[in-house]
């Protein structure tokens, strides 16, 4: 079972984690948040707990050793610990996401990768860049990935290239051990800093054919040889989710610093004789924006985890999830806003909920035109039966 083990903050709230937690990370995350985002790379201590938590394990399969965990628990540790830092969730969530990724290799792929234990960390590129030259009994790979987030941390990488001898020349992943790439340090983002989302550099790497697989594959949840439900479903089932739950984590966190500063200016204004409804509505309109979002995300997870796999599903929780993501932006900049002048105070940990929430919003996964093009293509190409079915 994976060690999902972040307690939401307040009482109360339907998605509390798994009866047996741990602060620890969450903890950490909370202490290191402005030396990691200073440094725009977090702390060895809060990779260490991280990792112990159980992160890079959760989609490795059983037979590796790690824990084929489901969307929905995830969607609570990653929003757990984004409560704390979201820079620090951001990269656990894409350490788990991505070895679900390299389920897709074949056995002695996995073998290479997690011969040791399944607590690797595996950073991912997958948009194609550079040349994977065809050689005797694999390719050799070269160019630079950027934006490639907890990079300073990992074990492995995954980077995509064309493959120039197939036809149309389909998109590969690429699994590169650490010692045969570099980093450039080259993160300079508004929002989650912390996360070293830096450039991949190959000069020149072997990579054996059963080190590489088609991301066609990953998008389309192939089946295959010992792969869960959790790694043959269709990437954008989950894509937009898991992206969310940082920015679920990191708007609870903005609505609690921001309520502890509510209650000291209601209080002041009341000793003066006056009232301030627009705390009033500023609480009111948020935590409902948060938790609506909230439950759309849950609704997506279970539909990740449970549901029929159509185009429709697909589309639904693309949908809900940058529905999700909006309510959050909203939510976040009404309580930036109203939040007098500390929130505009360059190291307060509201602006840095504020910037970390718009920074995950802008990920090409949570556009909302692109999950509405989808979502109307899904229903109204549906035949006239299927059309009436909501989900």
């Amino acid at each position: 079972m994976f060690h999902s083990q972040y307690a939401p903050r307040r009482a109360g709230r339907e998605d509390v984690a798994p009866a047996v937690w741990s602060p620890d990370a969450a903890a950490s995350a909370t202490t290191h948040a402005a030396r990691a985002e200073e440094g725009r790379r977090l702390v060895p201590e809060t990779v260490r707990l991280l990792t112990e938590a159980g992160f890079p394990r959760y989609f490795v399969p059983r037979a590796r050793g790690g824990t084929e965990g489901t969307f929905t628990d995830l969607l609570t540790a990653v929003a757990g610990v984004a409560d704390a830092d979201a820079s620090a969730a951001w990269c656990g969530a894409l350490w788990a996401a991505h070895s679900r990724f390299a389920a897709y290799l074949p056995p002695q792929g996995q073998q290479d990768l997690w011969c040791r234990g399944p607590d690797v960390r595996l950073a991912a590129a997958v948009t194609p860049s550079g040349s994977a030259e065809p050689v005797p009994g694999g390719r050799m790979l070269r160019g630079e990935w950027e934006c490639v987030s907890g990079v300073d941390f990992a074990d492995w990488a995954l980077l995509a290239a064309r493959d120039p001898q197939a036809d149309g020349q389909p998109v590969r992943l690429h699994a590169v051990p650490r010692g045969d790439f570099a980093v450039r340090d080259s993160w300079h983002s508004t929002g989650l800093r912390a996360t070293g989302s830096n450039t991949v550099v190959v000069c020149a790497a072997y990579v054996p054919d059963h080190r590489s697989f088609l991301v066609a594959d990953l998008m389309n949840g192939a089946s295959g040889p010992g792969r869960a439900r959790c790694h043959t479903v269709p990437a954008h089932l989950v894509g937009g989710l898991i992206f969310a739950a940082s920015a679920l984590g990191a708007a609870r966190h903005a609505l609690d610093v921001w309520s502890r500063w509510a209650a000291v200016r209601l209080r002041a204004d009341r000793a003066g004789g006056r009232d301030n409804p627009t705390l009033h509505r500023t609480l009111a309109r948020t935590a409902g924006d948060v938790e609506a979002a909230g439950l759309l995300l849950r609704s997506a997870a279970l539909r990740a985890d449970l549901g029929s796999v159509t185009e429709r599903t697909v589309a639904s929780n693309r949908r809900d999830a940058a529905a999700a993501t909006n309510l959050l932006v909203k939510g976040v900049e009404r309580l930036f806003r109203t939040g007098g002048v500390h929130a505009r105070n360059g190291e307060g940990e509201l602006q840095r909920c504020w910037r970390d929430v718009h920074t995950i919003a802008a990920h090409s996964a949570l556009d909302p035109e692109s999950a509405a093009n989808a979502y109307a293509e899904a229903v109204l190409t549906e035949p006239k039966e299927a059309s009436l079915v909501t989900t």
